[in-house]
């Protein structure tokens, strides 16, 4: 299973980032393989309109089974994502990674 982080780096270390479409990265922990990837999406910062749209589509590219992020999307964003398969998982806005994959796990995360 891949599961996708919104996060401030790109390390199980590094903290969640509680925003999606401005999230500094898409991080995505391939459970199978135990191996990271990751997407720097720190270029939308400057993007006045859309930046939950882009952040999505890009989400989409990387196709994970699982989205655990802060806050959650926003209208269009989350509007986007509910025709994908992927289920989101809220309320990690303030752990780090590894903190919200345990959250996740232990059934701790709420579903969006």
């Amino acid at each position: 299973m891949n599961i996708a982080f919104t996060t401030k780096g790109t390390d199980w270390k590094d903290a969640m980032d509680p925003r999606f479409g401005r999230a500094d990265y898409i991080l995505v922990y391939n459970e199978t393989e135990d191996t990271f990837s990751s997407f720097d999406n720190r270029a939308i910062s400057g993007t006045a309109h859309g930046a939950g749209p882009q952040t999505a589509q890009q989400l989409f590219e990387m196709n994970p089974d699982v989205l655990i992020t802060g806050n959650g999307p926003g209208g269009n964003a989350a509007a986007a994502l509910q025709r994908s398969q992927m289920k989101i998982f809220i309320g990690a806005g303030s752990m780090t990674v590894r903190e919200a994959y345990e959250a996740y796990k232990a059934g701790k995360l709420n579903q969006a």
